[in-house]
């Protein structure tokens, strides 16, 4: 009886490690060269961390908790995301839906992309022979779209420094930062409303209204990334957890890296957006591709983009995992860390850069 129990745990015990093994092959093992720390500042990100710095002042600071109990708060944010776009020189627009009554807003820019400058202009028997085929192509085919959002609102109770006045900082940031470039894709920045609880991974979530009329209009999105909490950093032992004991394994147990997470089904986006980021890094990073539902896989609007049939990733400090003050009244300015936190914005421009050249 005990050597047949002992088989039995030894049966269990490999089918584990294969599991694991598996799982590390496939979803854990990532492209590119990792580094052990973080760099130091250029004078450019210098002047971008005094931006951040600044706009999560003026939203989790100013303006304060933001959501469908502080109304007017959540569109004094809107308002100020409004601004700040159009203070770039880029024309914002609201997409709008209601929920019992109040107008909830999710706000848009776009940067198209520019033609060739520098192509050979055709002659005018090859422009006659080639508008047709390619008018017809260009309909079929509309641009595919780069889109970078990030929640504005914050949880009940909460004034939503790092959840998600971190995101939008960063969003704000690489929309002005791109809004002079030539681009060879569509590139998106997208602020959504009402990711909180209860609207979070439900219909009236804002990201998921959002996504649908993407779907149905047939917009042709190649790649969606979720800023979602991406500004607190730690080098204490076991300042990092995760969700599950065994993830631990795999990844380190101090909270100084930013993190790249999502679904299976998006695990080619993943490895190439975290491929893209390690060529620039200047800090540590890790990233996951797992089933969405482990624990965090899906916490952010990424999740409603997968719903609709879109590749998407959520870049992430891990939030609950690391952050002291997730989803509390602590959740202030002052606990971010400026320095990494614009080093991880400064990496995600360049990705975004790469990402549009493929």
């Amino acid at each position: 009886m005990s050597n047949r129990i002992l088989f039995s745990v030894l049966r269990i015990a490999i089918a584990v490690a294969a599991l694991f093994a598996l799982l590390w092959w496939f979803g854990m093992r990532m492209p590119g060269k990792n580094i052990s720390k973080a760099a130091p500042l250029s004078p450019d990100e210098v002047t971008l961390r005094e931006e951040l710095r600044a706009d999560v002042q003026k939203l989790a600071g100013d303006i304060g908790e933001r959501n469908m109990w502080h109304y007017t708060q959540l569109n004094a944010a809107a308002d100020f995301i409004e601004d700040s776009f159009s203070g770039a020189g880029l024309h914002p627009r609201r997409e709008s839906y209601e929920i019992r009554g109040q107008a909830c807003h999710n706000i848009e820019v776009e940067i198209p992309p520019q033609q060739d400058a520098t192509s050979a202009e055709p002659t005018a028997a090859e422009a006659a022979v080639s508008s047709g085929a390619v008018a017809s192509a260009k309909a079929a085919s509309p641009p595919s779209i780069i889109l970078i959002g990030a929640h504005y609102d914050s949880v009940f109770g909460s004034p939503g420094a790092n959840d998600n006045g971190s995101g939008v900082a960063a969003m704000l940031a690489l929309a002005r930062r791109f809004a002079g470039k030539t681009t060879e894709h569509t590139v998106r920045f997208v602020a959504f409303v009402n990711e909180e609880p209860p609207y979070f991974l439900g219909g009236d979530m804002g990201s998921f209204v959002y996504a649908s009329r993407c779907k149905a209009r047939g917009d042709k999105i190649s790649a969606m990334i979720s800023l979602e909490t991406i500004g607190y950093f730690s080098d204490a032992p076991r300042s990092q957890t995760y969700p599950s004991p065994g993830l631990g394994v795999f990844y380190p147990r101090v909270g100084n890296f930013i993190g790249f997470v999502s679904n299976v089904h998006s695990r080619t986006l993943l490895r190439r957006v975290i491929a893209l980021f390690r060529k620039h890094a200047k800090i540590p990073s890790e990233g996951a591709a797992l089933p969405s539902f482990v624990p965090g896989v899906s916490w952010s609007d990424q999740w409603s983009f997968w719903r609709c049939g879109y590749p998407g990733i959520m870049i992430t400090d891990t939030a609950p995992f690391r952050y002291p003050h997730y989803h509390s009244a602590s959740d202030t300015p002052d606990k971010l860390d400026y320095d990494r936190f614009t080093l991880v914005v400064s990496g995600v421009e360049k990705v975004i850069e790469d990402l549009d050249k493929l």
